[in-house]
Parts: structure tokens; C-alpha cells; sequence
């Protein structure tokens, strides 16, 4: 099959993190940790390196998803993005960027349709690239640092033993919420899983 040019049923998946094994089970690399959970889920095929970027493809009902991971480190996402977006022609309403959220509690996922960073220094990144705030983006809680930690030692940390069912159960209803975004859209998507 040739691929189409055509971009209506094309949707960009990316998860923010840092590149590098010891920062594979952090916090902060939920992104990535979503991404590699979607891409066993649709079966995805062929790793490449593109727009400093790794990037997968799958099909999903007979819409296209390229799914990626940035390579630039955290803060400089949205170099990564900002060349997939041009390179996939991909419409904004058509982008989801997942990352993780200190303001909300571990197990707590939200999408919305688009917003400020919130301090998150790869949103920051995506939205000064981008030129826009209004993009799809799936937050995932990954609560507050304890007592008087700095929120920068935090979100480098791993994930504890005891929070890892929490965690897998949360990534795998990450799963569902992109592919209900990508199938039914959006608002479905918020409807059925910002409860």
C-alpha cells in the first residue's frame, strides 16, 4: 500500500522525557513510558531516528499514528516536535503531547485541549516552538515531592515499588484515553476519562 499524502487521519503522539538509560524509570519520563506501552499495544513497526527524534508508526482503525519519542533532553522538546509537526504536516488538533504533572496526584490522568505549561519546561519548550498553547495534551499526576524537596531532584527520582501497580495501572488507562481521543476525538476522550 502507498502511503497517502493525505493528512486528515493522521495523528502525532509524543511523550516527553529524557533520552538515556538511567533516566528511563524517572518521573519525569512517563512521556516515553506511555509511548512505549501504546506502541506494544498497536503492534508499532520500524524505530527510526527523525527531527532529533525517535519515531514509530502503527495503525489504529485505518488511522496512521506516529508515535515519538523527543532525543533533545526535556527542555529542548520542542525542537523535536516542532519538526514532526512540519515533516507530518500533522494539524494541532491532530498532536497529542503526553508528559508528567507534579500537580496532580499519582493515578490522575487529564487531557485538555490546550492551556499554559505549568512550569513544565518541555511544554514551555513545544509551546514557544510551536507559536501556540492550543494543543492536545495528556497530563499524568505524578504528585508532589515530599516535604521540602526541590521539585527539579523530584522528578528525576524513580518511581517507588510500592507506587509501580499504580503506575502501570495509570499508563495502561493513558493507552485507552489516546486511542479514544484518536478514534472519537477529544471531547469524548475528556468526557470519559478526566472524571
Amino acid at each position: 500500500m502507498i502511503d497517502s499524502p493525505v493528512t486528515e487521519d493522521v495523528y502525532l503522539i509524543v511523550g516527553l522525557g529524557n533520552p538515556g538509560r538511567e533516566y528511563k524509570s524517572n518521573r519525569h519520563n512517563v512521556g516515553f513510558m506511555i509511548i512505549d506501552r501504546l506502541a506494544a499495544r498497536l503492534n508499532a513497526q520500524g524505530m527510526r531516528l527523525q527531527s532529533k527524534a525517535i519515531v514509530t508508526s502503527a495503525a489504529h482503525h485505518e488511522r496512521k499514528l506516529f508515535l515519538a519519542k523527543p532525543q533533545t533532553f526535556m527542555n529542548l522538546s520542542g525542537q523535536a516536535v516542532q519538526g514532526l509537526v512540519r515533516f507530518y504536516k500533522t494539524p494541532l488538533s491532530q498532536l497529542l503531547v503526553a508528559h508528567d504533572d507534579l500537580d496532580l496526584p499519582l493515578g490522575v490522568i487529564r487531557l485538555r485541549p490546550g492551556g499554559g505549561a505549568g512550569g513544565q519546561k518541555g511544554m514551555l519548550s513545544i509551546i514557544e516552538h510551536l507559536g501556540t498553547q492550543h494543543f492536545p495534551r495528556l497530563r499524568f499526576g505524578i504528585g508532589r515531592p515530599p516535604g521540602r524537596m526541590d521539585p527539579a531532584d523530584y522528578v528525576l527520582q524513580d518511581f517507588s515499588s510500592e507506587e509501580l501497580p499504580l503506575v502501570s495501572e495509570t499508563l495502561d488507562r493513558a493507552v485507552e484515553a489516546i486511542l479514544t481521543f484518536v478514534l472519537e476525538g477529544l471531547n469524548a476522550a475528556m468526557n470519559r476519562f478526566n472524571g
